[in-house]
């Protein structure tokens, strides 16, 4: 009887080499909390979500799997810039998260708000939710503004942390309260006094 598997010989060249897919992911603990950090194979940063458990773990990527592709993959090294990034931030060494970013999760009017936000309100600033429903050419629309930050998919790229209540406070974020007041007052100690 012949051995069926004298032939059969594997290259032993070290782990597998994981194959190219549309999405990958990394969960990473942050000084503010769990984050869900998604990218592209292009590198753009389609998510940067809190995902303080699994259930929420779940929903982000069937959203992506959904929306984006469903070649979605746990996979830490295609999101090192956004992490060396984040990192560079949440130590005051960055006054942003300078990635590229995708869209493709926010809905037009998510896109309209976030991209106004990003434009109209620097570091160390703060504004209102009437404030930038005005600026972006939405006057009265406080309340869909506080929604559409609260659905944030870039959470921390782009700032939603810099828009609070006109009546005082820190308001909702997806991150918590604590998770905020961190962020502003990460801004804060790293923002020179105007003279």
């Amino acid at each position: 009887m012949t051995n069926p598997f004298a032939t059969f010989d594997p290259p032993l060249a070290g782990p597998p080499v994981l194959e190219p897919t549309d999405v990958s992911y990394v969960l990473e603990d942050t000084a503010v909390g769990r984050l869900l950090i998604a990218v592209r194979s292009t590198g753009a940063v389609v998510t940067c979500a809190y995902s303080p458990d699994t259930a929420s773990e779940d929903r982000w990527l069937t959203r992506i799997a959904g929306t984006v592709s469903p070649r979605v993959l746990r996979h830490p090294s295609p999101t090192d810039a956004v992490r060396r990034a984040l990192a560079a931030y949440l130590t005051g060494g960055a006054r942003s998260v300078d990635v590229p970013t995708d869209l493709a999760l926010a809905s037009p009017f998510q896109r309209e708000v976030l991209t106004g936000l990003a434009a109209r309100v620097g570091y160390g600033e703060r504004t209102t939710y009437g404030e930038l429903a005005s600026a972006v050419e939405h006057p009265g629309a406080a309340r869909a503004v506080g929604t559409v930050l609260g659905g944030n998919p870039l959470c921390i790229v782009l700032p939603c942390h810099r828009v609070l209540p006109a009546s005082g406070g820190v308001g909702g974020y997806a991150g918590g309260a604590a998770a905020k007041e961190h962020l502003l007052a990460l801004e804060a100690a790293h923002t020179s006094p105007r003279v």
